[in-house]
């Protein structure tokens, strides 16, 4: 394909439409498409195109890859879940993929000759490759993978008109880093690894007091399990209401999604649960198989009511409290974190300064650990890290 061919495919493309307006190709298209006579438009161009690519290294080939795997479209869509496209549809997929790797193989130098450019070019790596092999081997893979944004990231929040917002360094917090509260865990995991296998699994509630590990639990379980194609959607209680459409958008991906709620509650004339409810309880249509709720909570009914809450009309309220805390007994399982007694906030104390390396009297220790945890409200996994770390920092300054 010509130099303008190329140009005009990139211009136009129609599998890959995504990609015409992104900066990089929209550059690489506007300065294949230069005419030879036109070497300051060109160098111009080309400087745009290399000011979008050194961020992410220097090599156009590897840059052009990564955006044609990122690209969210129909396409990979279906291959994702072997559906069978017109051949039409396919010829033209493999031309676009073609074009962007020929014009990809542009060197610096080769640019520079084409237009004329005598001053000093930006300089980039790149090399010929088989870039439609390669996308079809990450097509093949896209069901454990993921595509588009969800072959990059693996967590996302909900932006305020219900988009799907990648975060970009997300907490790293795996399981082994976990100690205390075990059988509770283990109900989690096993309930993740039937949703993974496709089997029956639950849309769960986990309940108890603050600092004891609720949310460090989900958040452990997706980055142990993000390998085998497990995402983590984090909706906050302002955004419940886009819920659904969430689920109707992936409810054909081949990956396997974690609804996650933080801190769930209601006050008694909310109304907000009405589409969690309806996602819990069923609808007219049918539960995704690869969605799951997991929920937090301080609150067993996930209601927060004062004596404030009791003025106006009784009976309405008495239905509010009734229908509200009943979205509680929605949730397939129910796992409590309460917190820990003495011995096990203890033993706690005791691990976690074997893992942070920190020596001396256990019974200091110990006594060090009871004084802080009364001193931040009681005992939990949080207190006893924070009392652990606090331990460690001053190690670290007197040394």
């Amino acid at each position: 394909m010509q130099r303008k061919q190329l140009s005009e495919v990139l211009k136009n493309l129609v599998v890959f439409r995504n990609l015409s307006s992104d900066p990089l190709i929209s550059a690489l298209a506007e300065l294949l498409g230069c005419s030879e006579r036109d070497g300051e438009k060109a160098f111009s161009l080309l400087c745009d195109m290399v000011r979008e690519l050194y961020p992410y290294g220097s090599n156009l080939a590897k840059r052009v890859l990564s955006l044609l795997c990122a690209d969210d479209n129909f396409y990979i869509r279906g291959l994702a879940v072997g559906a069978v496209f017109p051949p039409e549809v396919c010829i033209w997929a493999e031309t676009e993929i073609e074009a962007l790797a020929a014009a990809s193989e542009y060197t610096a130098d080769e640019i520079a000759l084409i237009y004329g450019i005598r001053s000093p070019v930006p300089k980039y790596a790149t090399q010929r490759t088989d870039m439609l092999q390669s996308y079809l081997e990450y097509a093949g893979n896209a069901g454990q993978n993921g595509y588009g944004l969800f072959a990059v990231h693996h967590v996302f929040t909900v932006s305020d008109t219900g988009v799907l917002i990648p975060v970009e360094n997300p907490d790293p917090q795996r399981i082994s880093e976990l100690y205390g509260y075990e059988r509770e865990r283990e109900l989690i995991i096993r309930n993740t690894e039937a949703l993974l296998a496709g089997s029956e699994a639950n849309n769960v509630l986990l309940y108890g007091d603050a600092g004891t590990g609720k949310s460090s639990t989900v958040k452990a379980v997706a980055n142990e399990f993000r390998g085998r194609g497990l995402r983590l959607i984090q909706v906050e209680n302002s955004s419940l209401r886009f819920i659904p459409s969430i689920l109707d958008s992936l409810a054909t991906n081949p990956l396997k999604f974690i609804i996650f709620i933080d801190d769930l509650s209601f006050g008694a004339e909310d109304r907000g649960f009405t589409a969690l409810k309806a996602v819990l309880e069923g609808s007219v249509a049918a539960r995704a198989k690869n969605i799951v709720v997991y929920a937090t909570s301080n609150r067993r009914h996930l209601i927060r009511e004062s004596f404030s809450d009791r003025k106006g009309d009784e009976i309405h309220f008495n239905d509010t409290v009734q229908e509200t805390c009943s979205l509680a007994d929605r949730f397939g399982i129910v796992v409590t974190f309460t917190k820990p007694g003495k011995d096990d906030y203890g033993m706690l104390v005791l691990r976690l300064a074997r893992r942070y390396g920190i020596s001396g009297s256990e019974a200091d220790l110990l006594a060090g650990a009871e004084a802080f945890a009364q001193h931040r409200g009681g005992r939990s996994p949080r207190i006893a890290k924070q009392y652990i770390e606090y331990k460690s920092s001053i190690n670290k300054t007197e040394i």
